[in-house]
């Protein structure tokens, strides 16, 4: 069962440490979308919203795979997605049951999530590079039934406990069940009644603190983040129907899901799928279907903008270029502005929490403005953004640095069995803290300069340090440690490591390193281990991570010296 308990407030979750009397609280400032609030769909599930406008999409191309060459029409796609839920029936999947998708990009990952949603089940999400040991932790967290995966990950979950079935979409190992066998039915099964705050997708995520733990996102959680991005009578115009979304980004990450995969499933745009990055299959479908659309990350803008291959391609179709999920340095987004001059470029600002997207560049607009170097845009639209001191909770006004926080339909439900972390997230007012350390400037547009939260973004993948402090706590020759972020050109951030030995212990770095390299997914890896006589702490016992950044700092800079 789904427990969502009633978080505390705002004043409780940000109470000052010091008993001093402090003066009244100053006016709340609320940011807004300079577009217009839009009504929100929100009697409809999420299959039925986005297949909306299928009597006019039938014949469009809908989904194209990169390695099959294979495109479905909207048609097809959505028998195949009734299908897929008819089938899933079959195996004993109803409303409420959790299915845990493992899968890189692929059409059956479509089908498999569309088709959970039409039976009222949620889907579960996770990186098939994921180690046995952590996709059993979601699993059991999830409460998932069945695993739909591909063969070659079969055998880090066939003895999971608890599981009535394993799927695979290529040629099934033995006990496995082969997707294209469930598939087989006339695509007819009875229909549910689903409610807008039923859940849909539980995508696992950090939060600002601590280990990963389950986002529950509701139909209308969903579909409120999409209508925000593509709907309406003066839409952002983000996805029209006759563009070409890139879909290169894993879809178990929520930017790709949300800002991909539904959004162009509701405007009737075709998506190009890859199941894993490779710059030349990616710059040759560019060019030979006119992507217009290209949701990236910053490295994977450093790879076009440095690549020598993407002078042999015809890349003139781009007409938007999106980064989110880590920051994109200005540096950067010029170098490949160079190289694709007619590109409208901007960054987004989400956060799985949020629903994903909290704002979005104003480039995209139907009156276009030129996006500010290192803007986020502005707040979508039918939500509203509050800026607050981290220390008293109170309103900030304008260009005054501050915790971002966002209310609106589309953020998360709360987190899955964990009303604790839920209530230290959403205060009572509805309001979410972000961990996000930014401004709103004159012009209504967003900017991040710093996290609260100790979250480590590799490439846009999250690295809770919890995590990994706790594996290497566990070892037997080290005390105490400590996991920080450093700064890193390709990856964004990678982690490092600070370690206590025990008295006895001479264990070295690449020990270390290797001893986490074998539990984790490869995002996690250790990128360097440094030894040190103690972990700086506050008095309650916290580690002071800007200590130890600023011990990564000084010996950056000597060795740049």
């Amino acid at each position: 069962m789904i427990t969502v308990e009633a978080p505390k407030s705002e004043t409780q979750i940000h109470q000052p440490e010091t008993q001093q009397p402090i003066s009244a609280p100053p006016e709340l400032t609320i940011f807004r979308s300079k577009l217009p609030d839009i009504p929100l769909p929100n009697h409809l599930p999420l299959h039925t919203y986005c297949f909306e406008h299928l009597p006019e999409c039938r014949d469009l191309p809908c989904l194209i795979i990169s390695n099959s060459g294979k495109t479905y029409t909207y048609a097809e796609t959505h028998l195949l997605c009734r299908k897929a839920a008819c089938g899933l029936s079959k195996l004993g999947i109803a409303k409420g049951d959790r299915v845990m998708v493992l899968l890189h990009n692929s059409a059956e990952y479509v089908f498999a999530f569309m088709g959970a949603s039409m039976l009222g089940a949620v889907t579960t999400a996770a990186n098939p590079f994921l180690t046995s040991s952590e996709i059993l932790k979601q699993f059991k967290s999830s409460g998932a039934k069945l695993i739909i995966t591909h063969a070659a990950y079969v055998d880090k979950i066939r003895n999971f406990e608890g599981m009535t079935a394993i799927v695979t979409v290529d040629e099934p190992p033995e006990g496995c069940l082969s997707f294209s066998h469930i598939l087989e039915n006339d695509g007819k099964f009875e229909e549910v009644e689903i409610d807008s705050e039923d859940p849909v997708a539980m995508p696992y995520s950090s939060g600002t603190t601590g280990l990963p733990k389950g986002v529950v996102l509701t139909h209308k959680s969903l579909i409120s983040s999409v209508v925000q991005q593509v709907d309406g009578e003066n839409p952002n115009l983000y996805v029209k129907r006759d563009d070409v979304l890139l879909c290169v980004l894993p879809l178990f990450h929520i930017f790709s899901l949300n800002s991909v995969l539904l959004c162009a499933l509701r405007a009737g745009a075709a998506v190009f799928i890859m199941p894993k990055f490779e710059i030349n299959t990616m710059l040759a479908g560019i060019e030979k279907h006119r992507i217009t659309i290209a949701a990236v990350v910053p490295p994977l803008v450093l790879a076009m903008a440095k690549s020598p291959e993407v002078e042999k391609y015809d890349l003139g179709s781009i007409r938007i270029v999106l980064s989110g999920a880590a920051p994109l340095g200005k540096e950067l987004q010029e170098a490949l502005k160079n190289r694709l001059p007619q590109a409208v470029f901007g960054q987004g600002y989400g956060m799985t929490e949020a629903g994903p997207v909290l704002s979005m560049c104003p480039a995209f607009a139907k009156n276009p403005t030129p996006a500010k170097s290192g803007s986020c845009g502005t707040v979508v639209r039918n939500a509203e953004l509050k800026v607050i001191d981290p220390e008293t909770g109170f309103s900030l006004g304008r260009n005054q640095p501050g915790e971002i926080c966002i209310r609106g339909p589309q953020i998360m439900k709360g987190y899955l069995n964990d009303p604790e972390a839920t209530a230290t997230t959403i205060d009572i007012e509805g309001w979410l803290h972000t961990g996000d350390i930014g401004f709103v400037d004159d012009d209504d547009e967003v900017f991040i300069v710093d996290r609260v939260k100790e979250l480590i973004k590799f490439k846009g993948f999250q690295v809770p340090p919890a995590e990994l402090e706790s594996l290497l706590i566990n070892h037997p020759s080290i005390t105490d440690a400590a996991v920080v972020p450093q700064i890193d050109e390709a990856a964004g951030e990678v982690p490092v490591a600070f370690v206590v030995r025990t008295n006895d212990s001479n264990i070295t770095e690449e020990a270390i390193k290797e001893y986490i390299s074998k539990q984790v997914v490869f995002y996690k890896r250790l990128h360097k281990v440094y030894f040190i006589h103690a972990i700086p702490k506050s008095p309650t016992g916290k580690i002071l991570r800007k200590d130890l950044r600023a011990k990564l700092a000084a010996a950056s800079a000597a060795v740049s010296a």
